[in-house]
């Protein structure tokens, strides 16, 4: 019998720093048991090499089964497209309705999408997004920001797009680099209303000590 995930959800990681996010959101995604759709550009894959001990191939297939592999997930749980894979779900409105999120997100990319270029297959998918109303995130991790580029988060936030910059925060007192990247990775899940353990929300310990305090 095969096996039920929840509904897909489209993870695009491009070529900014930050690939430790993209790859953990994958990761988090597949223990909550959702099918994930994976892109990879190239850059994307020598930002991964460069920052992280991840060796991943670029060959869909063998990709797929990587991402698999370092996950746990399910046979089928994980499927990966190529960059120009017009036939995938993600490149048409009439596929598989999916919320998409794009962590890392260059700032090429990031410019793409605002203007809709459509040179790739991310950025078709966004393109597709963006035109169904479906959610899309995206994770851009530059510093400091041009006027370019906040024109183009500007013009995407006014469509309807969630631009979540990689900047953790502190005031859960980060214990380790895996801290900040869970405290990203939870604001992520939160705006595809995906239920997460790797942070409490804000209020909850202070909600959490006064019960016990009270009983």
């Amino acid at each position: 019998m095969a096996a039920t995930f929840k509904p897909p959800v489209t993870v695009a990681l491009t070529g900014a720093s930050g690939a430790q996010y993209g790859l953990r959101l994958i990761d988090v995604l597949i223990a909550a048991n959702h099918e994930v759709w994976v892109m990879i550009s190239k850059a994307a894959h020598m930002v991964i090499a460069t920052e992280t001990e991840v060796t991943l191939p670029a060959q869909p297939e063998r990709l797929a089964a990587a991402l698999s592999e370092r996950s746990g997930a399910a046979a089928g749980q994980i499927r990966c497209f190529g960059r120009e894979d017009w036939m995938a779900p993600v490149a048409s409105g009439s596929g598989a309705p999916s919320a998409m999120v794009i962590c890392p997100c260059s700032t090429g990319t990031l410019s793409a999408v605002a203007t809709g270029a459509s040179n790739n297959l991310i950025e078709r998918a966004a393109d597709v997004a963006v035109k169904e109303r479906r959610t899309l995130v995206m994770v851009p991790r530059e510093s400091p920001f041009s006027p370019i580029h906040l024109e183009h988060m500007l013009a995407l936030s006014r469509l309807g797009v969630v631009i979540l910059p990689a900047a953790p925060g502190f005031y859960h007192r980060p214990q380790s680099i895996e801290d900040l990247i869970d405290f990203i990775v939870a604001r992520i899940l939160n705006q595809l209303g995906i239920e997460h353990q790797l942070m409490p929300r804000w209020g909850e310990d202070q909600l959490s000590a006064s019960t016990t305090k009270d009983g």
